[in-house]
């Protein structure tokens, strides 16, 4: 098995690659996606952000009012601290467990927003960082979903730096780039992480 930490600021088009790398195989676990089953309506996890925050950050049909609590925890870096120790360990645990039910010779890409700024690059065999310009970025938040310039800033200014996330990649991939020359460069990059899935299983030729 290979494990590759696959991150990248935001509208870079992080999504995009992990949707390829998917097309050719590989086992994604999605960290936004789990956070969100952790605290889901019934959930352990979603008990323990209300006995933390209050009903209030409940909407009204008894799921977790992200918007809300959102307008609570980024505001107060101590109330941000006390929801991360609820949902971090409950993301990490049902991400082994996922991790674990993957083949011997499977590349498991784990798709973390946040690997660079939370130092989690060590835990993977290799990092993969989707690359773009801040230019590029701005265009798709504001063109694609529909944020305003400000907002769009905002967000990528709370991230890393691309510099970070270069300094910790094993590989990057530009997508500065038409989508074809992305596709293209995304089969080159699986073709070595299969190889080296096969090599860490002991499958040979």
């Amino acid at each position: 098995m290979l494990t590759v930490g696959l991150t990248g600021g935001i509208g870079a088009g992080k999504s995009e690659v992990s949707r390829l790398l998917v097309e050719h195989g590989a086992v994604l676990i999605d960290a936004d996606r789990i956070a969100r089953e952790v605290v889901a309506p019934g959930t352990p996890g979603l008990s323990a952000v209300v006995d933390a925050f209050g009903t209030d950050i409940l909407a009204a049909d008894g799921s977790l009012d992200r918007p809300r609590l959102g307008s609570i925890v980024f505001a107060d870096p101590d109330k941000l601290a006390v929801l991360n120790s609820i949902v971090h360990p409950l993301v990490g645990a049902r991400s082994r467990e996922l991790e674990s039910a993957a083949a011997e010779d499977a590349v498991v890409v784990h798709d973390v927003p946040l690997l660079t700024e939370n130092g989690l690059a060590p835990l993977y065999d290799v990092v993969i960082v989707v690359d773009a310009s801040a230019e590029t970025q701005l265009d798709r938040l504001v063109r694609l979903r529909g944020m305003t310039e400000e907002d769009a800033r905002a967000r990528m200014a709370a991230q890393a730096t691309r510099e970070q996330r270069r300094e910790i990649a094993d590989v990057v991939i530009d997508n500065d780039v038409p989508l074809d020359a992305l596709k293209q460069r995304v089969a080159e990059v699986w073709d070595d992480l299969a190889r080296r899935a096969g090599q860490a299983a002991g499958v040979t030729e």
